[in-house]
Formats: C-alpha cells, structure tokens, sequence
C-alpha cells in the first residue's frame, strides 16, 4: 500500500457521498440487510435483557457540544457532509485519522440502517434499535458493539449538537467474553527472530524488549530513542498517554547502524529540497523548520515520499504497518509457528515472560501503558505461574508405571 495511503482517510469512508450506493464495502457484511431492515428488526427483541447500555458521560464525552440558545436552531448539516464534519471534528480534537474513519463507518452504517434518514430526524429510540440489531442480528463482540456505541454518541454530542440524553440507550447488550492472548514460548520467539531481516527485525526487537504497540514502534522519531540510558520513550500512545519503556541491549548496536544509514538518507532528501516530516498537531506552524530537522524525522522510514493530507507537501512518513504485518506473518510460517501469532503476540510474549520471570503486576502495567490493572491481569491466566504451571495429575499415572 502506498505510504500516502496510511496518512489519509480510505477514500471509501473519507467521503460521504450524497446518495449512498446499493453494495459497497463500506457498509461490510450487513449490507444485505442493512439497507431495507424489516420492522422486527428495530424493535426489542422479545426473551432478551435489555439495559442501559450508556452513560454518555462515561464515554469520554464529558464535555459535549453545548444545547443551542432558546430560540435558535443549530444550523442543520448536509447528509453529504456529515462525513466530512465527524472528520473535522475528529482532527480538532486531535483524534487519529483511523478514529476519524471508523466514526464515519458506524455513521454511514446508522444511515442506511434506517433507510438514508438524516441522523438529525432520528433519536435516542433509533440508536438503540441499531446498537441492540448489531447484537441480536450482527453478532457483533461487546467491544464492537461499544466502539458503535462511541461513534454515535460523539455523532449527536460533537458534530449535530444533539446530545443523547444519559441512560436513553437502552440496548440488548452483547455477551462479554474472555479471550486469552497468544503467547509463545522463549524458544519459539527465538525462531522467530532467526526468520525476520531487516527494519522489521528491529520494530520486532522493540516490541518484545519494550512492549510497545507496533504502531508505537513505528511512529518513534530519532529524539524518542536514549542509547546511552538505554530507555524508550513512547509519546501519544493509547489514550493519548506518554510512557518510558525499556530499550533491549540486544537492539542497541543495531539501532546505531540503523540510525547512521537513516541519517544518510535524511542529508539525501535535504539536498534534493525534500527532507520534511509530518508533525503532530500544530507543531507544523508554531516551529515549522522542525519538521527538516533529524531529531525530529521517524526512526523507521518509508522508502519513499508520500502527499501529507494536511498541507499537501511530500514528506517521509513512516512504514506501512501492513507491510511489517505481512513480514511477521511470513517469518511466523518460516519458523513452524502455528499458533494465530500476529503483531500484537511480541507484546503479549513481553508481558507474560516478564511475569514469568518474578516482575510484579503493577510494574508491568505502567509500561504497556494500562489504565485498568485488571487489563493487565489477563496475562495470570497464561504464564507458567498460572494455570500453565499447575502440575497435572495425569502426570502422576507415570510415575506410578
């Protein structure tokens, strides 16, 4: 995909066109049904619990758009616009792009869900009977069905300025399950890192040696990296929230080499009148020759240059996560993994080792970033110190022969 690609809204959701089309991927797998719902459909379901689903406050909205003056009606927004309004309101609030997308996508699901009516001529009984059919008809996990949920309370709250009334969803809430993380062995991360080469053997090293998110590693500008205190520091993580994790030893020289052939290609782009990067919020017009400057430009680098959707210029973003997907994928498969290991799993393996090897809970959440320790405890449940240390009895039957 072309770097370019993971800076800008997916033209699919980045547009809200003015008569939505019969098929598309955008509305997904609810497309045959979504577009012409039957009446059942938006009623309650009988035999289901139905509770109060929201809190819009609780959300993260605690401070919404205010009500209009008595009096005064906010001014109504295009159907064709809304898109581009979740958008802008999005970016003020310096929302990620991908946040941005996925609001439009739940937005543009809600639509069609109730035959293109305008969100404005539609309320709280609306909402719930979409929330409570992603359960009932969609299947959907808890988590979806609340990321849903988040979309169209910021919809009403932040773009519409028609705040849903707290505790007016009263939706058939989706069963919250208990997933168990993958997890391998040291010796199968062994394997793995004999597989891996290059830039991602280094994003690899990151992740198990700090826990960071791959989209954390990949985000990390030069000033982020301390060679000498060996420390990382992860800035706007999940929830907006900075941390320090550890840098590996094993990943030090490499990451010098690294750097050195980095900062070659940086002097390259200053002579050719390139040599720019995206910088975060309004960075770029405070102190605008920051983005020329090496500190400042991204550790693992595009090979090429890419339009900043912001200003339009050619700047060198970053590596394309799909592609160091694609790579751990292929290094998984070469070293005879067959557990369903992605990305996320380097982190999952920091975790669980380090609990293994007597860290304390509390610590370890600090450096994956959690809010919630429990979050954190999952992580019990798969280490040798849990379940997996437990001896079994059927073990006892060969002692006994």
């Amino acid at each position: 995909m072309n770097p370019s690609q993971s800076l800008a809204v997916p033209s699919s959701e980045g547009t809200w066109p003015s008569k939505l089309p019969d098929g598309g991927v955008e509305i997904g797998a609810y497309m045959s049904w979504a577009i012409s719902p039957s009446p059942s459909a938006k009623q309650a379901v009988p035999g289901c619990s139905v509770e109060v689903l929201n809190d819009p406050p609780a959300y993260g909205y605690s401070s919404p758009t205010p009500a209009p003056e008595s009096g005064r009606t906010p001014q109504r927004i295009p159907l064709a616009d809304i898109g581009r309004a979740i958008e802008r309101v999005c970016l003020v609030r310096h929302y990620s792009r991908r946040t941005a997308a996925t609001y439009i996508h739940w937005a543009s699901r809600f639509v069609m869900f109730h035959d293109r009516q305008h969100p404005a001529d539609l309320g709280p009984i609306e909402v719930t009977a979409f929330i409570s059919d992603l359960a009932v008809r969609g299947h959907v996990s808890a988590s979806t069905q609340h990321q849903a949920l988040n979309a169209l309370v910021f919809l009403y709250g932040q773009v519409l300025a028609q705040p849903l009334p707290p505790g007016s969803i009263r939706a058939v809430r989706a069963k919250r399950t208990l997933h168990l993380p993958t997890v391998l062995s040291r010796s199968q991360v062994a394997d793995f890192f004999n597989q891996i080469r290059g830039q991602a053997r280094l994003v690899a090293l990151l992740q198990y040696g700090g826990g960071l998110r791959l989209l954390e590693a990949l985000r990390l500008r030069v000033k982020d990296l301390d060679l000498e205190r060996h420390l990382v520091v992860v800035r706007h993580g999940k929830g907006g929230k900075d941390r320090m994790v550890p840098l590996p030893l094993v990943a030090i020289e490499p990451l010098r080499r690294h750097l050195q052939e980095r900062f070659q290609q940086h002097r390259l782009d200053l002579d050719q009148g390139l040599g720019e990067v995206h910088l975060p919020h309004a960075m770029a017009r405070k102190a605008p020759t920051l983005a020329r400057q090496w500190p400042w430009q991204y550790v693992f680098a595009s090979g090429r240059h890419s339009q900043d959707p912001d200003d339009g210029r050619n700047k060198r973003h970053h590596l394309d996560d799909h592609h160091i997907q694609k790579t751990y994928r292929l290094a998984y498969r070469a070293a005879g993994i067959l557990v369903p290991a992605c990305t996320h799993t380097l982190r999952h393996c920091f975790a669980t080792h380090l609990l293994e090897r007597g860290q304390d809970l509390r610590s370890i959440q600090e450096l994956l970033g959690h809010s919630d320790i429990s979050t954190t405890m999952i992580y019990t449940h798969v280490s040798t110190r849990g379940p997996g240390g437990v001896a079994s009895p059927a073990d006892d039957l060969l002692r006994d022969n």
